[in-house]
């Protein structure tokens, strides 16, 4: 029976210890489970790293927002998914978060492609297992909740991209908007703009700052 290589990625280590108990302990037909985990962003990028020079994992399980206090740059689940696309391209990607708003759902849709998404309010031993099962033999996967989200996507849903990002960044650490040109790829006027539109996105157009933080990190963007 061959063995089946999972990664899973998580800052609480309660998370990561439950999904390995219970997928190790599991009865698979075609294989048995080994998991690997990682409570860091940048534990988790080394792990990802070091099995691109040796074996492959076969399956990632990410969440989205990862706690990293000491990094200049805010870098999330999100990120590691992209960055296991590129050197691990044939292993399977889920995200597991807390997150179900169509928004930042969507947003790793087109950003990581995964295979599977579940919001973890609808984990269970049943359904963790119906999930690699799934994603292993005929993937996408996603849980009702993330079903829900995605059907909600309608053609002009606005996306957040790297400059986006980088603003909410910055504005979550105070940096003043003329200060932001040193560290974002844009223009004064264009990052004046790009924060008028994140506002609208974010339902708080006629709010401050602030506001726009909180909406944002309620969404998992922070």
């Amino acid at each position: 029976m061959r063995t089946l290589r999972v990664l899973t990625i998580d800052d609480h280590e309660m998370i990561t210890t439950g999904y390995k108990y219970l997928l190790e302990a599991a009865e698979f037909e075609e294989f048995q489970v080994k998991v690997e985990t990682a409570n860091t962003f940048e534990t988790g990028k080394q792990k990802i790293e070091d099995s691109a020079r040796s074996f492959k994992y076969d399956l990632l399980l990410l969440d989205v927002q990862l706690t990293e206090t000491h990094l200049e740059e805010p870098y999330s689940g999100e990120d590691l998914g992209i960055f296991a696309r590129k050197i691990i391209p044939d292993t399977k990607i889920v995200f597991m978060s807390s997150f179900s708003d169509n928004y930042r759902i969507n947003s790793i849709l087109k950003n990581v492609n995964p295979d599977g998404y579940m919001v973890k309010s609808e984990v269970d031993e049943k359904s963790l297992i119906a999930m690699v099962k799934g994603v292993i033999n005929s993937p996408p996967y996603y849980s009702q909740k993330a079903l829900v989200a995605i059907r909600k996507k309608v053609s002009n849903d606005l996306l957040l991209d790297d400059n986006d990002k980088k603003i909410l960044y910055h504005v979550s650490i105070g940096t003043r908007t003329k200060d932001m040109v040193d560290f974002i790829n844009l223009s004064l006027a264009g990052i004046e703009n790009r924060k008028r539109q994140l506002k609208v996105i974010f339902g708080v157009e006629k709010q401050n700052d602030l506001a726009l933080v909180h909406e944002a990190r309620n969404r998992g963007f922070l």
